[in-house]
């Protein structure tokens, strides 16, 4: 296993941070700025501006892995250039390496038609519009997919849609011109996987409702947001329909891995810019006649975040190396091993900035109480921690079914006349 990054990985790294430090930090104050001006559902002209600036340097869609469309790299070298990406909420977006686009780009790449790709990959690698994902839904625990309702229904050349979704990303902004719908298409298939397909709905659409715009902890997100969404009728050509009838657990499956790790990555830069910020802080900030910094309890935490921030790096490494190697599946298990890790790590470690900065800390001062909404989102938003502790317990279960394992140790073994006795050679155990 092989952690060194190449120089054409190096060379990108260093072209991201350059850009980053004269055009991403330095317009973090104007972008809010202009999305609190107006209506804030509009996309904001600096925003737009820098998006060209970058697209022009060539940092556009590092994401894709080999493609005539990107810059051709696994996820092994994505993985340093997402984390810097990460540092900012606007960053991502800037490069064409944000969600839900970059997993609908990359759904629309491996299961999209010739005729889907041109309508709607093409725009989307351009920058010329957004995309929206929509599987999960109100009235039901999504975190079990099998349970969601929405129907998907032949009629002719039509499919027909009717539904309720929510925390549907990307739906409120006004750039986002395409959804990807989970719905039942064979409610009464034996096999519960089987009975799911996924749909493309374009925007705005007859018989599709943005019914309310979600907050995260108060936090709108705009201009891209987060919606609940209704499906009343929505007639769609039968051309709409992504892969064939029946395939969406398998769509899924594709498209919800390298998502999973993306959010990792960009999690780990998160939790650097949180670090450093505490780091400065505590240096300047004077409590009891001398720097918090100074205090053992400070720095524990600093020790205690570097500790977690390069143990979740290596597992994210380790887990993308494993998908360039073996592919999706096989490295499901280091996916999950990550999903859980990466945001509750940075959400330990921005709550611990917050302490450091006191009652600046949750202010919108500093960014770090948005930035404790995004990690503590992403313990749920695609599959929350409870989901991807099962499927890793169950995963270690399997390697110890079957024949006895040696184990070696000392037992306490109870002979018939009640007196224990200790054994210090190894012992069966089933």
């Amino acid at each position: 296993m092989d952690f060194d990054y190449s120089p054409k990985v190096l060379a990108l790294k260093a072209r991201v941070e350059a850009f980053m430090a004269e055009h991403v930090y330095p317009n973090e104050a104007a972008i809010l700025a202009q999305i609190a001006e107006g209506d804030r559902w509009q996309p904001p002209p600096i925003l737009e501006d820098l998006k060209a600036r970058a697209r022009d340097a060539g940092l556009w869609n590092l994401w894709l892995p080999a493609s005539e469309h990107g810059a051709g790299l696994t996820n092994l070298e994505y993985a340093p250039l997402c984390e810097v990406m990460g540092r900012s909420p606007f960053a991502p977006e800037l490069f064409n390496c944000s969600a839900p686009d970059t997993g609908n780009m990359e759904t629309l790449v491996r299961y999209g038609s010739t005729a889907q790709q041109a309508q709607w990959l093409k725009p989307l690698l351009a920058g010329e519009i957004r995309s929206g994902f929509a599987m999960t839904e109100i009235e039901v625990a999504s975190s079990d997919a099998t349970n969601i309702q929405t129907r998907i229904r032949r009629e002719g050349d039509e499919y027909v849609i009717t539904g309720r979704k929510w925390w549907t990303s990307g739906a409120p902004d006004p750039r986002c011109r395409i959804l990807i719908v989970m719905g039942q298409s064979a409610p009464d298939s034996p096999d519960a996987y089987r009975r799911q397909s996924m749909i493309l709905v374009p925007l705005p659409y007859p018989g599709v409702t943005i019914k309310r715009i979600l907050p995260v902890f108060g936090y709108d997100d705009a201009p891209h947001g987060h919606a609940e969404v209704v499906f009343d009728n929505v007639r769609v050509p039968a051309d709409n329909i992504l892969l064939g009838e029946g395939r969406g657990f398998e769509i899924a499956q594709g498209r919800l891995g390298p998502g999973r790790i993306h959010h990792c990555m960009r999690l780990i830069g998160l939790a650097e810019r949180a670090l450093e910020r505490m780091c400065r802080r505590a240096q300047t900030r004077i409590a009891f006649g001398k720097p918090v910094a100074e205090q053992t309890v400070t720095q524990e935490r600093i020790a205690e975040s570097r500790i977690m921030i390069e143990q979740a790096r290596l597992l994210t490494l380790m887990a993308a190396d494993k998908m360039d190697k073996l592919g999706n599946k096989a490295a499901r298990a280091e996916i999950a091993m990550i999903k859980v890790a990466a945001p509750n790590m940075a959400c330990k470690v921005i709550d611990w900035a917050i302490q450091a900065f006191g009652g600046a800390g949750v202010t919108d001062d500093y960014g770090l109480a948005y930035a404790y909404s995004v990690a503590r989102m992403l313990r749920l938003a695609d599959g929350p921690d409870e989901v991807h502790r099962n499927a890793i317990a169950k995963q270690e279960l399997k390697r110890y079914q079957g024949p006895e394992s040696l184990t070696g140790g000392s037992a306490t073994v109870l002979p018939a006349d009640g007196v224990a006795e200790r054994r210090t050679t190894p012992v069966w155990i089933s």
